[in-house]
This record gives C-alpha cells, structure tokens and sequence, in this order.
C-alpha cells in the first residue's frame, strides 16, 4: 500500500497538472467554438491510441514480467520499433486526407470550425506518434515494477507542455494548446527511453519479428483488437451527436468526462497497475484463491474511494465549480450545466473504475477475449441508449448512455471473472 500511496500521489500531481490545462484553456478561451475544435481534433488519435496501445499495454505487461532477463531488452526492442513504424504510417495516412474524414466526425460544426479542427487534427496526429511509444515503454517499466518513474516522467512532460501552453496561448491562440500536447508527450518518450536500451544507450538492432514472445502477444491481442475497435468508439460517437449542439457543449462534456477519466487514471496507477504482475505471478502459479483476494481487496478500496468522491461531487460541486470557473468566460448556466453532466456521468466514475480493476483481472490470466465480447455487447446497448438519450435530454442524454454503459460493463466483468475463478478453484480442489 506504500506503493499504492506513492504513485497515486504522482498519477494526481500529473491529473492536476492535466486539469489545469484544460481549465487554463477553457478559463482563457471560454467554451465555444474553438475549444470545442481543439477537444474534438482529439478523437481519432485517441480512438487509435485507446485501441491499439491500450490492448497492446494490456498484453505486455504479463508478457514481459515473466521474459528472463536475457530476452527482456530485444523484446522491448521489438515492440518499440514495431508500434513506432505502426503509428507513423497511420499518422501519415491521416495526416494527408484529414480533409476528407474530419467533416464526417463533426456534421453539426460550421465551415470555419471544421477548417480549425482539421489544423487541429494534423497537429495532433504528430503526438499520437509519441504517445504510441510511451505506452510500449510504460509496459517495460510496469513490467519490471519500475512504477515510480513512468509515472514521474508523465508529470515532468505534462510539466512542460504546460509551461509552453502558459507561454504560447495568449500570443498565437487554440494552436498552442495542441502542440503543448505534443512537447508533453515528446519529452515523456525521451525520459523513458533508458530502460529500452535503445540507441544511444546500446548498439543499434534490428527488431525480431518471428520472436516466439511477438507470437505470443499477437495471438492474445487480436481479438482484443477486433472488439475494441468496436466498443471504444464511444468517443467518436460522442463528439458526433455533440458537434450537433449549442457551441460550447461539447467542451463541457468532453472536460467532464476528463475529470472522471483523470480520476479513473489514478486509481488504475495506484491499485489496478502494481497489481497485474502480481496476478499474473499468481495466475502461473495456479494460486487462484490468493488471485481472487486480491482482486476482491482492490475492487473494495475501489468502490468506496469512488462512492465517497462522488457523494462530494453532488453536495459540493456545485460551489466549487463556481470558485473554479466563475471568474473566467463561462457563464453562470454554463457552471450549473457541467455540474449537471459530472451528475449524470456517475457511473463512467464508479463503473469505469471497477471495470479497470476485473479487466487487469482478466489480461493478467491472458484472457483477452471474455472482456472484448462484454465489451462489445455493453457498447450496443450504451450505443442506442446514447442516441435515444441526445434525441429526448441533449447533452445530459448523452452522459446518462454512457453511465449506464460503464456500469453495465462492470457488473458483467465482475460476474464472469468471479464465475471463472470459482470453476478453476473447484477444479485445482478436486485435482488436490
């Protein structure tokens, strides 16, 4: 729990420093139609991000944590270079046709914010590269249990992309925000290059495509691929039927979503991340008894840190968001609507943050599959509901889809994971 202290006081110096960011921005531009270009520019590097370093980061880390020492640094190697020509190519491609897709991303923006997102987009695409690459080295490190510095060199990027977002946004405007981005995500990949042994801490070599452990990991991560190219379009699907509000709305549903999400990326460092070697130990061990304590021990702590912050989050948001935000360019009715949206998004909160902790569950046993089809199958459903959702209550509909999709996808994880455990238990018993 010592450890669990420390990097949630890291994840949170780095979300806080996140957070200001974007207020910074938001306080200074106020929402509207820039903002609401500079957070939908975001949704198809992140959409790509999400669904492939996000599968591969999930398949790595138990990978790599039992790699013997000898083939730990050539393996790295691999996946570094590998995921980088990947991302690059992408990048490419949609770096040349952004004028093609993103119109199609935002239906409801005007001529001028289309062109403004579609400047925004190409920006962005040259983060997403170095983000890309930060989620193989992010596995390394967590692979090694080598939390502490991932997470310390993510504040010290986040550090200074804000120091540059503080310089530039007053002098050259939205622009500066997005390249901010990119230094942040630049300088985290440069300070997580030692533990690679990449160039120029070792010799230079060439990546081992046919190596037995890259076999592995592409068998586990293609239908986790498959499904989550699927299911973790929810960001698109929002900005889409958002773009088709008042300007400014979908700012303030993307800033709100940010604040659970930032919330839910401390808790996944500070008790899901330390825990995936220790479960994949347990799993190679056959321990499955002391795999489901210590599932059911973060999955307790998870539940009431969320319940309790939530609960602060309804009586006190509404002040406090006043403090935060009343003095700059938003309105009175826009402080009352983003506490509305944090209302309504309770269960991405609670429901996201236990889905965290039961899918680590399944990926540290090398299971991909069980949570790609829950996935799938939630994603249908909060699909619809979203729609259904935008076309009675707008905004607020939206948010209300996607808690009870979070939510959804968390009760079924947890009865699959609990259910597959209790069978193996009962096997190993009678086996005994």
């Amino acid at each position: 729990m010592r450890l669990s202290f420390k990097l949630g006081c890291l994840a949170g110096g780095n979300v806080l420093l996140a957070f200001f960011y974007q207020w910074y921005i938001l306080n200074e531009v106020g929402p509207g139609s820039e903002t609401d270009a500079l957070f939908a520019s975001m949704v198809v590097p992140q959409l790509l991000l999400t669904v492939i370093t996000g599968s591969i980061t999930q398949v790595l880390v138990p990978l790599l944590t039992i790699e013997n020492k000898g083939d730990f640094q050539k393996e790295a190697w691999n996946f570094f270079q590998g995921i980088g020509f990947i991302f690059f190519v992408l990048a490419l491609l949609l770096f040349g046709t952004a004028t093609l897709w993103t119109p199609w991303i935002v239906p409801g923006f005007d001529f001028e914010t289309r062109l403004l997102t579609i400047t925004l987009v190409r920006v962005q695409l040259i983060g997403m590269v170095f983000m890309a690459l930060n989620g193989v080295a992010w596995s390394v490190y967590h692979s090694r249990q080598k939390f502490l510095w991932a997470e310390m060199s993510a504040v010290l990027g986040t550090l200074g992309g804000f120091f540059l977002l503080l310089w530039g946004l007053p002098r050259f405007g939205i622009i500066m925000a997005a390249w901010a981005m990119v230094l942040k995500s630049a300088l985290q990949m440069v300070l997580l290059l030692p533990e690679l042994g990449v160039p120029p801490f070792r010799k230079w070599a060439t990546p081992d495509w046919k190596s037995e452990t890259a076999g592995k990991a592409w068998r586990k991560l293609y239908p986790l691929l498959l499904g989550s190219t699927f299911y973790k379009t929810g960001d698109l699907v929002d900005r889409f039927l958002a773009s088709m509000t008042s300007a400014g709305q979908l700012s303030l549903l993307y800033f709100a979503s940010q604040i659970y999400m930032a919330g839910n990326l401390i808790l996944s460092k500070a008790l899901a991340a330390p825990m995936v070697p220790l479960l994949a130990k347990r799993a190679s061990a056959r321990e499955w008894i002391l795999f489901r304590r210590i599932v059911n021990n973060r999955l307790l702590w998870i539940l009431g840190i969320t319940f309790a912050v939530f609960m602060c989050i309804v009586f006190s948001g509404g002040p406090l968001l006043t403090l935060l935000f009343g003095h700059g360019r938003f309105t009175i009715g826009e402080v009352l609507t983003l506490h509305w949206i944090l209302i309504a998004l309770v269960g991405v909160w609670i429901g996201g943050a236990l889905g965290q902790i039961l899918s680590s569950g399944f990926y540290a046993k090398g299971n991909t599959r069980t949570p790609t089809k829950i996935g799938i199958f939630g994603f249908t459903i909060g699909l619809g509901l979203k729609v259904v959702g935008f076309w009675y209550w707008g905004i607020l509909g939206i948010a209300v889809g996607t808690s009870l999709y979070y939510v959804l996808n968390a009760f079924l994880l947890n009865f699959a994971l609990q259910k597959n455990l209790n069978k193996r238990i009962l096997v190993d018993t009678r086996e005994g």
